[in-house]
């Protein structure tokens, strides 16, 4: 017997620990930290609640925990779309469709109470966010950022009624997939002809260089699909948390004139250190984060997370320039591999140019939608 409890979002223990049993034995999942989790649920310290409401459901299945998802009304991304979807979000559920029909029916309730016309996920809580269930490469471990699941959320998806809004590419780079020598050329000749200047992130000047990120991130992303440009308070809460894990040296900002044009931030791959850690920083779990990033060097993996050219810019080549510079200087770092993630599979430029420079396609997302 089925039942499905929502939960009030001051209570949340039970829906944030709930992945931790359902992944225990899969050697692939990368544990989240407990106390990054609470804080990302806790409306006091997430600026995304400043602009939306979210609706937490918990399955069980004879009385025990059989799955979770959450309902998501983003008034950000209805307002700036001009869309009435309702977004679903931290699905985890076992592989039993009663269960997963049982979540995703409150879930369509709730999107129907609030007059919305699409349900569209999963989104953790947005695209700024993890995004998509995994659709191919499922050998491979999810690195920072970036979602993981059992194959058979797919199927279930598809029993449901659900069907593919957007797929979402991941490619990467090693000694076997590298940029060509006519590619690193090119990158040398845009330098020089368009007479472009690239410079690492500035520590010691963060905040002001947070402000021009910005720029760039809401200009170059601003007609991607399913974008949606971060406020303020948003955009600087995800740059305090990515602070402690930036390395300068890989994060790159085109100029031209003087004038930033263009940037890529490209993050240690810290999942290769947090699956060792079970989810917790105590008693010894800070001793062991910095023991594997600062002294062992145990992280090897690079995840190039964002890369923006403003439109004026754009088709110069600037963004070869900047890819090709991450990659040479991450080797030169000693990481071995990068991943390139996300890539929309219609950005038909970004693709090309990630064929072109030498990266393989290796893992597929899907984001999946249904009519209300």
């Amino acid at each position: 017997m089925v039942q499905v409890r929502e939960l009030a979002p001051g209570n949340l223990s039970e829906f944030i620990k709930f992945p931790y049993k359902f992944y225990k034995n899969d050697p692939l999942w990368v544990p989240p930290l407990l106390a990054e989790r609470k804080a990302f649920f806790n409306p006091a310290e997430n600026p995304f609640f400043q602009h939306a409401r979210v609706r937490y459901f918990m399955a069980y299945n004879d009385g025990k925990p059989a799955g979770r998802v959450a309902g998501i009304l983003n008034e950000a991304h209805n307002g700036f779309h001009g869309e009435k979807v309702y977004f679903f979000g931290f699905f985890e559920c076992e592989n039993d469709l009663p269960s997963a029909a049982a979540l995703m029916e409150k879930v369509e309730t709730a999107a129907k109470e609030e007059k919305m016309e699409i349900l569209r996920g999963p989104a953790n809580f947005s695209t700024n966010d993890e995004v998509g269930f995994l659709l191919e490469g499922f050998e491979y471990p999810p690195v920072i950022m970036m979602t993981y699941n059992p194959p058979y959320y797919n199927e279930l998806m598809e029993k449901l009624g659900f069907s593919k809004a957007k797929d979402l590419f991941a490619y990467i780079t090693d000694e076997e997939n590298r940029p060509p020598e006519r590619m690193v050329r090119v990158a040398q000749k845009v330098k020089e002809k368009e007479e472009v200047r690239v410079r690492n992130l500035r520590m010691k000047n963060f905040a002001d260089e947070v402000k021009i990120v910005k720029a760039i991130y809401n200009q170059a992303w601003e007609k991607n699909w399913g974008f949606v440009p971060m406020t303020d308070a948003e955009f600087e809460n995800a740059a305090q948390k990515m602070k402690p894990l930036v390395d300068p040296d890989l994060v790159f900002i085109a100029e031209v004139d003087g004038v930033p044009v263009g940037f890529s931030l490209t993050l240690p791959d810290i999942n290769q250190v947090l699956i060792r850690l079970k989810g917790r920083l105590l008693p010894f779990g800070f001793l062991k984060l910095w023991w594997h990033t600062k002294v062992k060097r145990k992280i090897t993996t690079g995840r190039t997370i964002t890369m923006g050219i403003i439109p004026e810019y754009r088709k110069r080549g600037i963004d070869n320039v900047l890819t090709t510079d991450t990659y040479f200087i991450g080797v030169k770092k000693g990481y071995t591999t990068g991943e390139m993630s996300w890539v929309l599979e219609d950005n038909y430029m970004m693709n090309r140019i990630a064929e072109v420079w030498g990266a393989k396609l290796y893992k597929k997302y899907r984001i999946w939608e249904k009519g209300l």
